[in-house]
């Protein structure tokens, strides 16, 4: 149960992040999220008493600033697509990992199932429901960031977990605090926009990162792995719940087929899929 109390905290934490757009756009919530998410996991983490190689450093860096990216195009793409179907796309990043790693053809023909369900997402001539093109092209940038996030972090791993989420949230901060402070400036000191600048990061980040390591003391990284799949869908009816998003038929057997993709490569024990959601945010 903290596996699924985990990703429903990310994308509760994602839907309450859109409804601050109006205010602060997603420049400035994504700057309030990854700024106070930082602040909260240094707390926790403390890196400054764990030793690493200043070779870990570098790593580290591109491994902040690829979450940055992710963090800002996931929001750039939920402004003009629903919750579901943004994240859909992402997890096509890690699927792509298991192509680019894999020599089995199970693997093409699961990457070939999320390949097609992208494709019936794709606003054709004539399509029933037409999603913006434009919130499909960073919803797919926020998934190539999270494949460099994923062959970074292999690289970053010598630091311990929690140590290295910490500072790469940080590193994560110099993407998305300067594009957030240039758009709403002072605005992102309002109290009421500061409160849930701090909600959205409380939910997106810290406390997912604790339900998530409770449940990787108990759970093998097969399992995680599948449940962590199910993130599209429950972010879908998240934005329903919060939002009021509706999605048609054809898009709903597009996210389950991107689902599907994802279980496929789950059960085949590929550690970049099984791993890849517990550090990383909406």
């Amino acid at each position: 149960m903290s596996i699924v109390a985990a990703q429903i905290s990310i994308n509760a934490g994602a839907a309450l992040g859109k409804g601050l757009f109006p205010l602060v756009g997603p420049e400035g919530v994504a700057a309030l999220r990854t700024g106070l998410s930082a602040l909260i996991l240094i707390a926790i983490a403390r890196p400054w008493r764990t030793a690493s190689e200043p070779a870990q450093w570098g790593w580290l860096g591109l491994y902040g600033l690829s979450l940055g990216g992710m963090s800002l195009l996931i929001y750039w793409a939920i402004a003009r697509i629903p919750i579901g179907i943004a994240v859909a796309i992402e997890i096509c990043g890690p699927l792509a990992v298991v192509l680019m790693t894999s020599r089995s053809l199970r693997d093409l023909l699961w990457f070939g199932l999320a390949v097609i369900g992208l494709l019936l997402l794709l606003p054709w001539p004539g399509a029933q429901v037409r999603l913006d093109p434009i919130g499909l092209a960073f919803a797919s940038g926020a998934a190539a960031c999270w494949m460099i996030y994923i062959l970074v972090g292999k690289r970053a791993a010598a630091v311990e977990g929690k140590v290295a989420v910490a500072i790469g949230m940080t590193a994560a901060c110099l993407v998305t605090v300067p594009l957030g402070i240039a758009t709403a400036g002072s605005g992102l000191l309002q109290p009421r926009v500061f409160a849930f600048g701090l909600l959205v990061a409380a939910l997106s980040s810290a406390l997912p990162f604790v339900l998530e390591m409770k449940a990787l003391e108990r759970l093998s990284s097969r399992v995680f792995g599948v449940v962590t799949s199910s993130a599209p869908a429950i972010a879908a009816v998240v934005g329903f719940v919060l939002l009021g998003e509706r999605l048609s038929l054809v898009q709903w057997i597009a996210i389950a087929m991107m689902i599907a993709a994802s279980v496929g490569c789950s059960l085949a024990n590929r550690p970049g899929i099984a791993k890849a959601r517990e550090d990383v945010v909406t």
